[in-house]
């Protein structure tokens, strides 16, 4: 009998695609979710992830999926990686597992381990308040052997446990961290700015080994990407394959899919950024199934499912990287700030060849802020196919920077 796997978070997509893989299955997610679930004859599970206690735990937990027949657990969202870790090295009896789980949810632990390993990485260090920020930037100002009155070293600050650039602030100055970093800030990770091309990698893993990896080529960090890269980037698939797989075997991952970010300056020197193990954000899973042709949410959880063997996995993928149908990308949007008052989506975009469909919304009129941290939400995305590279990334570029919701 197909193992029964637990989908730990709720997704509909996820939902769909163990659906159709005809594999058994249990969604373990909030009590919100409970009615919808049972309406719909979804397997269900309520839990609390953001509960850890004595009497809420991991046992407990597991006590509620063996009910269900669950062999393993799959966690689909950055909250949800520690609770995954934890049930499964009760399922394989190996507290490895766990501890792999606090690896991926902690940058700063993350890059000690990669450092360890001999993986090229920033400098970095914990800080608990403003003055340790400003003494980390006079240590990368005097490692770079600035002059006075030149511009001061940058300094990327992150949560040690938030997901992609929730949290991420890139102080350029002293000015910037008395104006920028506030109280509820720390604990967190200072880091230098890693020079390079910033990239991603999706790899499938079981058994150790990886049996697909994916390059996204980003156009703009938060904004565009596409898949698979281009030929510059693809071009240096032998150097990447090799940190990738070097990464995967100092970690000690057996299996599941990993999304690690690198940067590749033309030197071909490639520093490790971050690793989550979950699906990765800005619509990367969904631009891997326009390229490819298969479900990744399917790969997911096939993948991290131990009983499968190596042929079953070796099946499921594309023969060979190379092996792909069309280049997908696309630009999440993002309104300007000022008012809002109604979408307005281009002519020229609907009657381009590359546009595939967009998921942009009407909105209610409302003020957009000046002062939002980071990118604040984005309203829809706007999705691309085509056989250029090059007209790809000349298109993401185009529409990241276009107004797609008017004031008029």
């Amino acid at each position: 009998m197909s193992s029964t796997v637990a989908l730990l978070g709720w997704s509909l997509p996820a939902i769909e695609s163990v659906q159709k893989l005809n594999k058994p299955y249990v969604v373990v997610s909030f009590p919100d979710f409970e009615p919808y679930a049972r309406e719909n004859n979804i397997p269900f599970v309520s839990w609390k992830f953001d509960d850890w206690n004595e009497k809420h735990n991991a046992l407990q937990l597991k006590e509620m999926l063996d009910e269900h027949g669950v062999d393993y657990t799959v966690a689909l969202y950055e909250e949800t990686v520690e609770w995954a870790g934890a049930v499964n090295s009760l399922y394989r009896n190996d507290p490895r597992v766990l501890n792999r789980a606090y690896l991926f949810r902690n940058k700063s632990l993350m890059k000690r381990k990669a450092m360890l390993a001999g993986i090229r990485v920033g400098y970095f260090e914990e800080v608990y308040k403003k003055a340790d920020v400003v003494k980390f930037m006079d240590r990368l100002n005097e490692a770079n052997l600035q002059l006075e009155g030149e511009e001061d070293a940058w300094v990327h600050l992150k949560p040690f446990s938030a997901a992609g650039t929730v949290g991420h602030k890139l102080l350029r100055s002293k000015a910037d961290i008395d104006k920028r970093v506030i109280d509820e800030d720390f604990p967190c990770m200072v880091e230098s700015h890693l020079p390079g091309k910033e990239f991603s990698c999706e790899a499938f893993i079981h058994s150790g080994k990886i049996k697909f990896l994916n390059i996204t080529e980003y156009v703009k960090l938060g904004f565009s990407n596409f898949i698979p890269c281009g030929p510059e980037l693809q071009a240096k698939r032998p150097l990447i394959q090799e940190a990738m797989q070097k990464l995967v075997d100092s970690f000690g991952i057996e299996y599941g899919v990993i999304h690690p970010e690198w940067f590749l300056t033309e030197d071909n020197t490639i520093s490790f950024g971050e690793v989550a193990s979950r699906i990765p954000g800005g619509h990367i899973f969904e631009l891997i199934e326009g390229a490819y042709g298969f479900d990744a949410i399917q790969a997911l959880i096939l993948c991290s499912d131990p009983t499968m063997s190596e042929e079953e996995i070796e099946a499921f993928f594309p023969k060979s990287e190379d092996d792909f149908q069309t280049y997908a990308g696309s630009v999440m949007v993002y309104p300007k700030p000022g008012y809002v008052k109604r979408l307005q989506v281009p002519e020229e975009l609907k009657e381009d060849p590359f546009f595939d469909h967009h998921t942009l919304y009407e909105p209610s009129e409302h003020k957009v802020s000046e002062t939002r941290e980071g990118f604040g939400n984005h309203y829809g995305t706007v999705f691309f196919k085509g056989d250029d590279p090059a007209r790809m990334k000349e298109l993401l570029t185009h529409y990241q920077d276009a107004n797609f919701y008017g004031s008029d």
